[in-house]
């Protein structure tokens, strides 16, 4: 069935990514995005923030589905010495945008009655499990964030939980692997063979937001988490399982397929 979907953060390089393999699919793509997105006829592109109400209203109107990709992202190189870059920022960019933009977000899905919403959050939520070698980590694991950034990510997990349960939603909170957005990152992980496991290439990124979009409403639960990766090269330190149950999700790609393709 032909769906209207909004894509937040449609001008990211996993919004991008998604937005192609979503409209491959024959659906309507609407994007919202602070840059213009590229790829979508201008009457289904709002350059807006999320904080912008009124373009917001206007991007969700007859969605019926919501892919939330939209925040600030953290840039920092991990392992440093002192605290992530994220403390820097966390109060002019973090709480607007991944906090009180999320809570908009939702509350602009509510009232539009958008029933099927796909959260992205992020693997550093548990971080702590897999760095302890716990691995692979599950859905169920509790969380260990890594630092504040990964802290507005459990904020949107839990944020979606409650909307779930008491409005009606289905909703898939999706923890993404690490798909580089520059050749610092790349650096990192071409230095950390750990990291590579959980390398997540812009395609399969795709891949997988266009098979939740196709996932039949009545076969998801309420609620779920699920990991979102490429193949790992050595093992496979987040449990793929819950993904490719729930919608189907096979990847196909693996580190450094496409890594420097920005």
């Amino acid at each position: 069935m032909t769906q209207r979907v909004l894509v937040t953060g449609s001008a990211g390089r996993i919004g991008r990514a998604a937005v192609a393999a979503i409209a491959a699919r024959g659906h309507t793509v609407v994007g919202l995005d602070i840059r213009p997105s590229v790829g979508l006829p201008p009457a289904q592109v709002f350059e807006a923030s999320l904080l912008e109400q009124d373009k917001l209203s206007a991007a969700i109107a007859g969605a019926d589905c919501l892919v939330h990709l939209g925040a600030t992202p953290d840039d920092a190189v991990y392992p440093r010495p002192g605290p992530p870059a994220d403390v820097d920022n966390f109060e002019d960019e973090l709480v607007p945008n991944n906090i009180v933009g999320a809570y908009r977000v939702m509350e602009a899905a509510r009232k539009t009655g958008v029933k099927k919403i796909v959260l992205a959050s992020s693997g550093q939520v548990i971080v702590g499990h897999r760095k302890a070698g716990n691995i692979p980590v599950r859905a169920e694991a509790s969380y260990a964030p890594r630092y504040l950034y990964a802290c507005t990510k459990v904020f949107l997990e839990q944020l979606g939980q409650v909307y779930a349960a008491h409005h009606g939603m289905k909703v898939i909170a999706v923890r993404l692997g690490w798909c580089p957005r520059n050749q610092d990152q790349i650096a990192e992980l071409t230095a950390n063979p750990d990291d590579q496991d959980v390398y997540l290439s812009p395609a399969d990124a795709g891949r997988f937001f266009a098979c939740a979009v196709d996932a039949a409403l009545d076969r998801l639960p309420q609620f779920a988490p699920v990991y979102v990766t490429s193949r790992p090269l050595a093992c496979e330190r987040y449990d793929l399982g819950p993904a490719r149950d729930l919608v189907g999700y096979e990847p196909q790609d693996c580190w450094p397929t496409d890594a420097s393709a920005f």
